[in-house]
C-alpha cells in the first residue's frame, strides 16, 4: 500500500500529489492522510472519477482515505 501524506497542504497540491501517486502505482491501494475537510472531498472526487472505491476513516486530527482501484 502506498501512503500519501498531504497534511498541512492546501488544494490543489493534495489532489496533484494523489493523482501522481495513482499514475506511478497503477492498480495499488493508496492511503491518503489529510487534516482538511476540503481536501478530503476533493481527493475523494478525484478517486471516484478515476474508478477507485473510497473509504474514509476519521482519525485524530484528520482523515485517512483508503483508495482502492476497482478491478475491471
Amino acid at each position: 500500500m502506498v501512503e500519501v501524506d498531504v497534511r498541512g497542504l492546501s488544494c490543489p497540491i493534495p489532489v496533484v500529489k494523489t493523482k501522481k501517486a495513482m499514475e506511478q502505482n497503477p492498480g495499488q491501494t493508496l492511503a491518503v492522510l489529510t487534516d482538511n475537510e476540503t481536501t478530503k472531498e476533493n481527493v475523494s472526487r478525484l478517486a471516484e472519477n478515476r474508478g477507485y472505491q473510497v473509504q474514509v476513516e476519521k482519525m485524530a486530527g484528520g482523515y485517512r482515505l483508503l483508495l482502492t482501484p476497482n478491478k475491471s
